[in-house]
């Protein structure tokens, strides 16, 4: 008789990752694919006559579903309470191309639910259309973009993605903001060594609407840090400044001591909940954290945040008060205390 036990080495050996250990963050993904058929079939999608409805309509709500379901459908996704489900299109002549963004506060990402919506959305125009038109064809499904957690912000290289889709509703509250970014660094400075916290930084800015005006590498010099900072005032005269570097306790690490001193002759303030926020999301990925000196000074209308030197610190703080600059900015400028959209 024939043996039918299952030999150890080709055991299924599945299993859900364990992520009881993580933290709870913001996570946001966004995902699209493409709905090919025939223009006159595109037309009739457009013009809301096919036989079974309005498939614009109903692909929404499938999108929907669909990213409410994914856990459902994967055996090893993790079940989500989503906060938010979000369905859109963009048409053209001869396809319509879905996006999906959904959104959690959670211990693991959300790609897998904003990829079963859009799945979900196109095989609903798929079903809604295939009684017309039998040359139809779906595809191209991707991840656009990725938020929260330790990775931060991941953006799809391959094509860049619409504004809609790159931008979240705090992000648009600093279109336009003239922004500086200084990074602190002997060895920066003197060409030892590449500056890696000055590119995120800017880049960080510029998908969030900012305007970068000045980014620059100085030493880890007090004195000359000062007189940067009184130039940059009084002739950029940005509303957002980024430092990153020399917030530690070693001889040359006088960042915020500039800043505050700054701050002091100007008539500016310190903001420490800016570096006690930092200081307290930091530790949960490093306890090195507690030594930093992080904090935020708001003088006359331009906010200045010194971030550590850690090209990984600078991507996360800069995530983790991202909802507070707006704000801040806002109310410098003689703005009250609603809540920001």
């Amino acid at each position: 008789m024939e043996s039918t036990q299952t030999s150890p080495a080709s055991a299924a050996n599945f299993k859900m990752i364990d992520i009881g250990e993580k933290k709870d963050t913001e996570r946001r993904a966004v995902a699209s694919g493409y709905f090919y058929a025939q223009t006159s079939t595109i037309a009739r999608i457009r013009e809301r006559t096919l036989p079974k409805g309005d498939v614009l309509v109903l692909c929404e709500v499938a999108g929907i579903q669909g990213a409410k379901k994914t856990a459902d459908l994967l055996p090893l996704c993790h079940p989500l309470s989503l906060t938010s489900v979000r369905v859109w299109h963009e048409m053209a002549n001869d396809h319509i191309q879905v996006f999906c963004e959904a959104k959690t506060v959670g211990k693991t990402g959300v790609e897998m639910e904003a990829l079963g919506g859009v799945t979900a959305a196109l095989l609903c125009i798929y079903d809604l259309t295939k009684g017309i038109d039998p040359v139809l064809r779906i595809g191209e499904i991707k991840l656009e973009i990725k938020e929260g957690g330790k990775s931060g912000t991941w953006i799809h290289p391959a094509n860049p993605s619409p504004t809609q889709v790159v931008q979240k509703e705090e992000q648009k509250s600093l279109l336009g903001i003239r922004s500086a970014v200084l990074i602190l660094s002997d060895r920066c400075s003197k060409g030892e060594a590449e500056d890696r916290s000055g590119p995120i930084a800017q880049s960080w800015l510029s998908a969030h609407g900012a305007n970068v005006i000045l980014n620059r590498v100085l030493p880890d010099d007090q004195k000359n840090l000062e007189k940067e900072l009184f130039s940059i005032l009084k002739n950029e005269k940005p509303a957002l400044m980024i430092t990153s570097g020399g917030t530690g306790v070693s001889p040359r690490d006088n960042t915020p001591d500039a800043i505050l001193s700054v701050a002091r002759e100007l008539g500016g303030k310190e903001i420490p909940g800016f570096g006690e926020l930092l200081r307290t999301e930091g530790a949960h990925q490093t306890k090195m954290s507690w030594l930093s000196r992080s904090t935020a000074v708001l003088i006359d209308h331009t906010l200045i945040v010194c971030l550590p030197g850690n090209p990984k610190a600078v991507q996360e703080g800069l995530d983790t008060i991202a909802h507070l600059i707006p704000h801040v900015l806002h109310v410098s400028d003689g703005g009250n205390h609603e809540k920001i959209k």
